[in-house]
């Protein structure tokens, strides 16, 4: 009988090393995806086909995290008509249609409007702070979010933000606003709600540039880093907001610094505005980054001219591949 005892314990014991041996070199092996795209209103390109294109191009990617900003369902299809609450497929529904590109878990940043972010994930995700502003002096406008994942057994801070948008400052009575375009409002607006973001988020952490940090979303503003192709003036306040970052953050440009001589733009005109950036430790892990341009995410007018809006999004996507 002792003999026997002995075998099964040993047999079980060489049962439980393979298995951890065999998930440690699986979760391990796995590189983390992680995809950013501005799908302008809910991707209301999506509606003409129940988002059938938009779930089969997400999942040929095979991400493990998404951020999608402006990830509300906002007008009738092929209109510029609001749609009512109560018809808003997004984002109550977010959970059924991340699911149908393998995503289980779901989570909104804070925002005051009808642009929030949203982050979808194979992984749970955990709310560090959803971001608004103090509603006195420091709004955000479209709101921010800072959350965290575990990802072989690693901790990964994500920050997502969609900025103002406008030329003039947020706040400013219709009859001022050419006046606060004149003075850069826009700019100097931004430049505050980045300040505010970053200092509610990775200044909070006394060790950021040894801990694992990305941050993403639409800044609606240019970065100094690209003016060899803008070849704007020097003290121009559209590079307020990524001076800010660069100046006082340990954040790196991931496009930038992985095509440091190449310009990519990722919107349907010239410009630069989705960024996605981190820390030198996950820096140092890229495997791939790209800002993605292919048959179905290049932006195409909407033929009526309706709005401002383009199919499948005025904004595209960015890739960003880590292996931890």
């Amino acid at each position: 009988m002792k003999r026997y005892l002995t075998f099964i314990f040993t047999a079980v014991t060489v049962l439980l090393l393979a298995t951890l041996t065999s998930l440690t070199s699986c979760t391990t092996s796995k590189p983390l995806r992680v995809l950013y795209w501005n799908i302008q209103n809910g991707m209301w390109d999506g509606q003409t086909d129940n988002y059938q294109r938009f779930t089969d191009w997400v999942g040929q990617q095979k991400p493990d995290v998404c951020v999608w900003a402006e990830s509300v369902s906002l007008y009738y299809t092929n209109t510029a008509e609001s749609l009512p609450q109560q018809e808003r497929y997004l984002p109550s529904n977010w959970a059924e249609l991340a699911a149908r590109y393998g995503h289980k878990y779901i989570y909104m940043g804070g925002h005051r409007d009808d642009y929030p972010q949203v982050i979808t994930s194979r992984f749970p995700i955990e709310n560090m702070k959803r971001i608004t502003g103090n509603g006195q002096d420091s709004i955000v406008t479209h709101g921010a979010g800072w959350a965290r994942i575990r990802f072989n057994g690693k901790q990964l801070n994500i920050v997502t933000l969609h900025t103002w948008p406008q030329r003039y400052s947020f706040g400013i009575p219709k009859e001022e606003r050419e006046a606060s375009k004149d003075a850069n409002g826009g700019d100097k607006y931004r430049r505050m709600e980045m300040e505010y973001i970053c200092k509610e988020t990775i200044a909070q952490s006394g060790n950021a540039q040894n801990e694992y940090w990305m941050m993403m979303g639409d800044f609606n503003a240019k970065s100094r880093s690209d003016n060899s192709f803008y070849n704007w003036p020097e003290d121009t306040t559209a590079f307020l907001v990524h001076d800010y970052i660069h100046s006082n953050t340990p954040y790196i440009d991931v496009i930038k610094e992985k095509y440091p001589n190449e310009f990519f733009t990722t919107t349907g005109g010239k410009t630069r505005i989705d960024f996605f950036y981190c820390t030198e430790p996950l820096y140092k892990t890229i495997t791939e980054a790209e800002v993605i341009s292919d048959s179905y995410t290049t932006p195409v007018r909407n033929p009526q001219k309706i709005s401002n809006f383009w199919h499948p999004s005025d904004h595209r996507p960015i890739l960003v591949e880590f292996e931890l």
